[in-house]
């Protein structure tokens, strides 16, 4: 499978995930945009010039990544922004624009990616900064949270996020009593950034015998934060279990897979021991150090972290089925 075939998929889920927290009143809003449509005009999100850059494929993604955003921010581009449109354009389409663009991200290079990022805040801050009245920054500042950094977006990730949410918690056009909050999560994000050594930690495994993660040798670890009977985890051990190129990994010692359980409820845990395959190490964390010393930012349950041999991080907290799309790609014994 192709890096783009991979991203498809998130594309497709991405997609699902722009289309929830639409509420009963669903019908009665559509009403009301389409009455607003007929006394505003909509513009058309206006596509970057960088689609025309002709070169090396990666080079073309790159510059259209990076540029994406240009011709939407250029102060000539106006249009009216009320609670239906950003610069004329509907926010219905700037967030599938934001959707693509999520997407596209996870195409290049995670230098590429965050300096993305980056510059998209630069160019939000800048609308805010020419036109207060405008609506840019706020509805920009919100998709980058949904985005990349809500559990639920299956294109979430924190080191997209991080470089936004670095600049949101400095700013003087950030609501002032938000500082704080954006500044915590520029902290949770910072932890076990891909590329960077994943924390070590020490547990207790189901033989009863304190183990420590980066004691354990494999090409790959996948770090799998569980709770007992979680539905959603049981859901993310489905997919796993049903994949046949993760089997093979596990069966031939090329990944192992450690279920972490990180709360206190230790006898519930050792019953619901025998639904995880024999093969998987299976610990808690004794000392209680991964919610207390916050060593890894685990906002949700199930979590993963996809590590390389030297126990850095390739994949952090990646939706389901991009992990198993990525491990597609992994050259098989």
């Amino acid at each position: 499978m192709t890096k783009t075939e991979i991203l498809l998929i998130v594309l497709a889920a991405a997609a699902v995930t722009g289309c929830k927290g639409r509420d009963s009143g669903k019908g009665d809003r559509n009403q009301e945009m389409a009455v607003r449509r007929e006394t505003v005009t909509s513009a058309e999100f206006p596509q970057s010039r960088a689609l025309a850059y002709a070169g090396d494929p990666t080079e073309q993604t790159e510059n259209y990544v990076l540029h994406f955003w240009d011709a939407f921010m250029d102060p000539d581009f106006r249009g009216v922004c009320d609670d239906g449109h950003v610069k004329g354009v509907t926010l219905e389409d700037l967030e599938t624009q934001f959707g693509l663009y999520s997407t596209l991200l996870w195409q290049v290079d995670i230098s590429v990616a965050k300096e993305a990022v980056s510059s998209l805040y630069d160019l939000a801050e800048a609308c805010e900064k020419a036109d207060t009245s405008s609506n840019v920054f706020e509805n920009i500042s919100a998709l980058a949270e949904k985005y990349f950094y809500d559990p639920n977006s299956p294109a979430r990730c924190e080191d997209f996020y991080l470089p936004y949410v670095e600049k949101l918690s400095k700013s003087a056009y950030t609501d002032q009593d938000m500082l704080p909050a954006y500044a915590y999560d520029a902290q949770m994000c910072s932890l076990n950034r891909i590329g960077t050594p994943a924390a070590d930690f020490s547990f207790t495994a189901k033989d009863g015998k304190v183990r420590k993660l980066y004691g354990i040798k494999a090409e790959y670890v996948l770090l799998f934060f569980v709770n007992p009977g979680c539905t959603a985890c049981k859901e993310t051990m489905g997919l796993m279990t049903q994949s046949p190129v993760m089997n093979r990994m596990v069966e031939t010692g090329q990944m192992v897979v450690v279920a972490m359980y990180i709360d206190q409820e230790i006898d519930k845990w050792k019953e619901y021991l025998h639904n995880y395959p024999e093969a998987w190490i299976c610990g808690y964390d004794h000392l209680n150090e991964i919610r207390t010393d916050v060593t890894y930012n685990v906002r949700a349950i199930p979590s993963l972290y996809l590590l390389d041999k030297d126990k850095k991080v390739i994949l952090k907290d990646p939706d389901c089925n991009l992990l198993l799309s990525y491990l597609n790609t992994v050259r098989l014994y």
